[in-house]
């Protein structure tokens, strides 16, 4: 009975947060000032219109350019079991974000969440078209923009060479008074001290049918840092990729009625209802559990007893993946041997 008390109060909380469009992110600082702080990282910045970017993360995508910025990254499976971006751009625009490619019937309901939020992509199959328009959200796709803001990055080849200037695209949007987009507000998770029950792990391993990635903690950058088939999954700019948030949600994948243009199934992630997972932060996991009760508002993610699994200052990266990550533990020290009897 007490854990359930608990959970309904977190959906008494969930319920309040997603009934406001921006809440108060103002805290006093050191110097008695008041500073904004991001209600998705919770570090201090802005907090602006909602732009979600599809972002290819085939092999031949990477590096990619701009997610350092994004203050959540969702890596979603998608055709052929390899993997897409979703990123949210709510505080800081980078001059450059790509490469982007075509939407997927998941990212509608991942977004729902966040209100009318802005979506950036390519294109989108034909079927699928007329759901993303009923959507709450809005199309600032490539079909409806000029290549001055889709831009082609001659040093790439196709379909992995498209570049979005998102600061034009944004300018081009909110002077549009037919298109609002709404300003971020909390999609669910707090932020907190860590678990005392959380565990301190070397590193991770977790994976789809045809995309890998690992992280292993950084103690002096203070975040996890992402490979991606092995390798350091680096930004453009040369910057390992990597958030102080690692969440690892279990989710049900399941074949839609869509496919690519080869005729690949298209996979829905479930975000919506319940689950388990997992949550890395300060070099540690701790088994989480989830409730998302319908697609218009935010998660609520729980520990064992019911209480609240608090998130660390900074950058969120959740992988929705139906398969367990593979962790690796550090070696237990042996203990001294008791001196012998004389």
């Amino acid at each position: 009975m007490r854990n359930f008390k608990k959970i309904l109060g977190g959906f008494s909380i969930l319920i309040v947060l997603s009934s406001c469009a921006t809440p108060s992110s103002l805290v006093k600082s050191v110097t008695g000032k008041s500073v904004e702080r991001n209600v998705l990282t919770n570090l201090p910045g802005k907090n602006g219109p909602v732009l979600s970017v599809k972002i290819d993360d085939t092999p031949p995508a990477h590096p990619q350019v701009g997610l350092a910025k994004a203050d959540v990254i969702y890596i979603e499976q998608v055709e052929g079991g390899l993997t897409r971006l979703a990123a949210i751009f709510t505080n800081e625009i980078p001059p450059l974000i790509g490469p982007v490619r075509s939407a997927r019937i998941s990212d509608i309901e991942i977004l729902a969440q966040y209100g009318r939020v802005g979506f950036a992509y390519s294109g989108a199959q034909s079927k699928m078209r007329p759901v993303l328009s009923q959507a709450n959200l809005v199309n600032i796709s490539a079909e409806i923009n000029p290549p001055s803001i889709y831009q082609t990055d001659k040093d790439r080849f196709s379909p992995t060479n498209m570049m979005l200037d998102a600061g034009a695209l944004l300018k081009k949007t909110i002077d549009d008074e037919g298109k609002k987009i709404d300003n971020v507000r909390s999609v669910g998770w707090q932020f907190g001290k860590v678990s005392e029950t959380a565990k301190k792990i070397e590193s991770v391993t977790f994976k789809w049918p045809a995309s890998r990635y690992g992280a292993v903690w950084s103690k002096t950058e203070k975040r996890w840092l992402l490979s991606y088939d092995g390798k350091p999954n680096l930004d453009s700019d040369g910057r390992q990729l990597g958030g102080a948030n690692l969440v690892i949600q279990k989710v049900a994948i399941t074949n839609s009625i869509y496919h690519d243009k080869v005729g690949g199934i298209t996979p829905f992630s479930n975000t919506v209802g319940s689950g388990t997972g997992y949550l890395l932060r300060n070099g540690k996991m701790v088994a989480i559990n989830w409730q998302r009760p319908s697609a218009q508002v935010g998660t609520i993610w729980t520990l064992a007893d019911g209480s609240v699994a608090n998130f660390a200052d900074g950058q969120v990266w959740i992988a929705l993946s139906d398969t367990e990550p593979i962790f690796i533990y550090p070696a237990q020290t042996p203990s001294a041997k008791p001196a012998k009897s004389k």
